[in-house]
């Protein structure tokens, strides 16, 4: 594999009005899920990707695995499990594009995932294991299973790249930042929002977070700014990539998901940062123009024409 990850898979239900949900009398059955958003985001780009799962034996769960496997991601890890519900998330849609997101995702099926059932070999024979903040903060298990996995990417000298993907609905402050502070020693590729940075680090100085980064051993620390682009730490200094304008925000959610996996697909083609951040930022754009977590998530092709790289043939 290229690239694999650990998440948990879900049923997103998407407004078909905007507003305040309670509003809202009709929705449109999707998939998503921060680190399936990732993984659905490189098979597309070309990259050979496997997802570790577990999902209910039941009707939800059987469409998340067939439309994966219809992506061409590896699901030799994925497990059905008696006895527990698919989760489900029901999405709020601003006017503006941003939104909430309202979880329904108790008992997990991802319960049923220990560190002890994690698949070594296939975790060993990847290039990149990525994880994010999201698995750990469904249920206090889960963060024993993240870090049993970084360990052993450790062990094979396998690349980590983490995204804290903060969600203050399913945990606190202090459960986020004293969990995902156990990781960072193991990360290779730090991939984080701005505020996201502030909340692990307690800080919005700029000296005192570049001191606290700098204290571990990141390849890459990447800070994600929105419509604003992105930031690289590079040689002790914040260097700024510009984002891409788009005419119309349709919906916000899994920009942030595609950008990780425009990152990944530069970081597998050894390409330079600069030029991966470009991708990345362009990926990002792209996405906030289709309704939806994952329906934008473009292929390489898409890429490039939208960067002016290929020539794209209208009619």
């Amino acid at each position: 594999m290229d690239i694999i990850t650990i998440g948990d898979g879900m049923i997103t239900f998407d407004p078909q009005s905007r507003g305040p949900l309670r509003f809202v009398n009709q929705f449109e059955r999707k998939i998503g899920g921060a680190e399936l958003n990732v993984i659905l985001g490189c098979a597309r780009l070309g990259l050979k990707a496997g997802w570790i799962s577990r999902l209910g034996k039941d009707e939800f769960g059987r469409h998340i695995v067939n439309t994966v496997r219809g992506e061409g991601i590896d699901i030799s890890e994925v497990k059905m499990m008696e006895g527990y519900a698919t989760s489900v998330n029901f999405k709020e849609v601003k006017e503006s594009g941003a939104g909430r997101t309202f979880y329904y995702r108790q008992k997990s099926p991802t319960e049923t995932l220990t560190p002890d059932l994690l698949p070594e070999d296939y975790i060993a024979n990847t290039k990149i294991l990525h994880v994010t903040g999201v698995f750990p903060a469904i249920q206090e298990n889960n963060r024993a299973v993240i870090l049993r996995a970084l360990q052993l990417a450790q062990r094979h000298g396998v690349k980590v790249s983490f995204d804290p993907n903060i969600r203050l609905r399913l945990w606190s402050k202090e459960e986020a930042r004293e969990t995902i502070l156990s990781y960072l020693p193991y990360v290779d590729y730090l991939l984080a929002g701005r505020e996201e940075m502030e909340l692990l680090f307690d800080t919005a100085e700029e000296q005192a977070l570049l001191q606290s980064l700098q204290s571990y051993s990141f390849q890459h620390v990447v800070m994600k700014d929105g419509d604003r682009g992105s930031y690289a730490l590079v040689n002790g200094t914040w260097v700024h990539y510009p984002g891409f304008p788009v005419q119309k925000v349709v919906d916000t959610v899994g920009a942030g998901d595609g950008f990780d996996a425009g990152f990944l697909y530069g970081m597998i083609h050894q390409w330079p940062i600069d030029r991966t951040l470009e991708f990345a930022n362009a990926i990002g754009a792209m996405v906030v123009q289709v309704h939806g977590d994952n329906e934008g998530l473009p292929y390489l092709e898409e890429v490039e024409g939208f960067l002016g790289t290929r020539e794209v043939i209208e009619r």
